[in-house]
């Protein structure tokens, strides 16, 4: 049977087929999604379910609420797809901030499902303060999180990747504020930690390649979510950040769905060390 796609199907004489959708196929594939209980990662998670992963929501609540819930049921709705297969939402207690539990997450995980393929490691927090009165302890309390928390999620997923030989696909969540420094807001703290995600994702890839893992990092722009809402609470400041973007609004967290497909999936199996701007056409200027 012939494995030739594209071009060189078409020429080996294989019997037509529309494959390009297939590539971004997840079904049966096991992922993990770091700060999976709302706003960006409850939808990188809901993508990867509807297109076929069974999926790990990990994040600090002991119980989901009654939106995630609803998530969860309405993965459990879809209809199954032409394979027979289904995704499904499952959710985890868990602290980005500590190694070794995560670590022991992911081997649970690796044992209940047999096989790890996708870490979405997007836990992060923000907290804004001028750069002269920032404390040390809400200094560290951001980069325990946004840097050691995304960085010790790569390490539980890799390890179990690597012992497996599971050709996997690692996303570490950045953003525009580790390309730009935000105009009027004070995120030094944030756009750090952010810029040192842009440099993990780079070092992880190049580490990792030989091994058949991808790590590549996503950097969204301005979106409206749970943790930016109240952010964007102030008189004119939605239209003033707006406008810095060549698209002239915010994004919508479903708009983050593709590209998440993308790097997650067989569709960019050529890619690794690269960071994938969702921002509007912001870092363009």
């Amino acid at each position: 049977m012939s494995t030739a796609t594209g071009v060189a199907a078409a020429l080996s004489g294989s019997p037509p087929a529309r494959t390009s959708l297939s590539l971004f196929s997840v079904a049966n594939r096991v992922a993990l999604v770091t700060g999976g209980h709302r706003g960006i990662g409850l939808e990188m998670a809901l993508a990867l379910a509807e297109a076929g992963a069974i999926v790990y929501c990990l994040d600090l609540p002991t119980e989901p609420d009654a939106d995630w819930v609803k998530v969860q049921n309405y993965v459990a709705a879809l209809p199954a797809t032409e394979q027979n297969l289904k995704g499904r939402l499952e959710y985890v207690t868990g602290n980005v901030t500590d190694q070794k539990a995560m670590f022991a997450h992911v081997e649970s995980i690796v044992e209940r499902e047999g096989r790890i393929d996708i870490c979405m490691a997007n836990a992060g927090i923000l907290h804004a303060c001028d750069c002269l009165d920032y404390s040390a302890e809400d200094f560290r309390k951001v980069h325990e999180v946004n840097v050691s928390g995304v960085l010790y999620t790569a390490q539980a997923a890799g390890r179990q990747m690597e012992r497996l030989g599971t050709p996997g696909s690692i996303v570490l969540t950045a953003s525009i504020s580790g390309h730009i420094t935000n105009p009027t807001q004070h995120l030094l703290a944030y756009n750090t930690s952010k810029s040192a995600v842009l440099q993990m994702a780079r070092s992880l890839a190049c580490e990792l390649a030989p091994k058949g893992i991808r790590v590549n990092s996503i950097s969204p722009g301005y979106i409206v979510s749970e943790m930016t809402r109240g952010g964007f609470s102030e008189p004119g400041l939605k239209q003033q950040l707006s406008a810095q973007n060549p698209m002239g609004r915010f994004g919508r967290t479903d708009e983050l769905r593709g590209a998440v497909l993308w790097l997650a999936s067989d569709a960019s199996t050529f890619c690794t060390g690269t960071d994938v701007k969702v921002d509007g056409g912001q870092c363009a200027w």
